[in-house]
């Protein structure tokens, strides 16, 4: 079992110049999310390289325990 880092506790700054909704578009890979219903659900290993938690109560969220 993968060792699960720590989150690194507060998301990306907001105001930097590339809004998040275009760099998450950009970076998802198919094996990133499956949908749900109408639902996309991330997997932990995109939930790992993203590196924090966003406390949205993510079903896959490896950061859960620790925040």
């Amino acid at each position: 079992m993968p060792t699960i880092p720590p989150s690194s506790g507060s998301p990306p700054d907001r105001n930097s110049a590339e809004p998040e909704a275009a760099r998450v578009a950009q970076e998802l890979a198919p094996e990133d999310f499956y949908y749900e219903g109408p639902y996309l659900v991330f997997t932990a290993d995109y939930h790992l390289r993203r590196g924090y938690c966003c406390n949205s109560g993510c079903r896959h969220c490896p950061y859960r325990d620790y925040a």
